[in-house]
């Protein structure tokens, strides 16, 4: 359709596809725009590159067997996946977790919330040309996966949590490494403030674009830092607090602008944070056993949903069992997946060079997203 302007010039609008390919998005995807000049017009999203039927699969594993799997859908948070769904059985079993174990769970999803937050803000970095500012996040990351690894064997795909505990106990030397890390990340916070959020490049490519308001957000069920940065400071581990998050003080940074700009300083600000209540878990770590007495073969019977925060939003496992060692069924309720739905109502009107900011403060992963 031609499209006159105020110039009195003519121009045709195009379809242009972005992907299928890999733009700092952690997996395979497609997006189709509609331009005016270099005017969105219109958006969609196309999904599904990356589709594994991980809630078919989930039928065809017993629950204990299903632990690596959750994993494989956010690979950047994969400990708050396993104590998500380790949680989920536990609830529907009534199963109590030992006060150690819970303890070692809060310490170590707040690293992973961290080193999730970091792949962002280095990803976002460099998605506006700041390659600096993407290896100055992956510096502090490296430092994280260490102390991940040294726990879990692992500094990617966990596997650590386990229905009644966690898998191992804290190794000799992590509290002394952590003890190091922990002021370092607060210096290198400091670091990205002035060389990221108060650098006037990124400042312009940033605020005011990709406006999401709080009634949109709320329409569209966004959760997370994005719902936080359109200003309502939801947060499970406040509102409906799970696990043992309910001793432990902290705050929840909330935005007001709802912008592109607000969605990356409430992840700046929300790493923080999670420093302050790795610090409070670690000086409480009580003595005791890390696993509590569970069948051999877990049969649940009945069903639940639970619902954790993320470092993408609100997570939550619904889990069907009908006396079985397989779950009768089991659906997950992602936040990239619903998170991302939003993105072609934002951009419109955007400059297409604008819409590549505003797709990255959403902060998805495809593996979540294509489960």
């Amino acid at each position: 359709m031609a499209i006159e302007q105020k110039t009195g010039l003519h121009t045709q609008e195009i379809r242009i596809n972005v992907g299928p390919q890999h733009p700092s998005t952690h997996g395979v995807y497609r997006a189709i725009f509609t331009l005016n000049g270099e005017h969105v017009v219109q958006m969609e999203n196309v999904l599904g590159y990356l589709h594994r039927g991980m809630e078919k699969i989930a039928e065809n594993r017993t629950i204990t067997q299903f632990m690596p799997y959750t994993d494989r859908m956010d690979y950047t948070s994969a400990l708050l996946y396993n104590i998500g769904y380790a949680q989920t059985v536990e609830k529907l079993m009534e199963i109590q977790v030992p006060e150690r174990a819970e303890y070692i769970r809060i310490i170590m999803a707040e690293l992973q919330r961290i080193a999730s937050h970091l792949v962002f803000i280095g990803s976002y970095a460099m998605d506006l040309a700041s390659v600096t500012g993407w290896m100055y996040c992956f510096r502090e990351r490296e430092k994280i996966l260490d102390l991940i690894e040294m726990v879990t064997g692992s500094r990617l795909t966990t596997s650590y949590a386990r229905v009644g505990g966690v898998a191992n106990d804290i190794p000799e030397g992590f509290f002394s490494s952590l003890n190091k890390v922990l002021p370092e990340l607060e210096n290198s916070f400091d670091e990205y403030d002035g060389l990221l959020a108060g650098n006037e490049i990124l400042q312009a490519r940033s605020k005011g674009i990709g406006k999401l308001s709080l009634e949109k957000a709320l329409d569209y069920g966004i959760t997370g830092p994005n719902l936080r940065a359109s200003g309502l400071g939801f947060d499970l581990r406040k509102a409906k607090p799970y696990g043992i998050y309910e001793r432990f003080d902290f705050e929840v940074p909330t935005g007001k602008n709802g912008d592109t700009f607000d969605r990356f300083i409430i992840r700046m600000l929300e790493m923080r944070q999670s420093v302050r209540i790795i610090e409070q878990a670690f000086s409480n770590l009580p003595d005791g056993p890390i696993q509590s007495k569970v069948p051999k073969t877990l049969k649940p019977d009945g069903e639940i949903y639970h619902q954790i925060e993320t470092s993408k939003g609100a997570l939550g496992f619904y889990l069907v069992g009908d006396g079985g060692k397989n779950p009768h069924r089991l659906h997950i309720h992602g936040p990239s997946f619903i998170n991302v739905g939003v993105f072609p109502e934002i951009v419109k009107g955007e400059l297409i060079q604008d819409a590549i900011a505003t797709f990255a403060s959403i902060d998805i992963v495809l593996g979540e997203v294509d489960r």
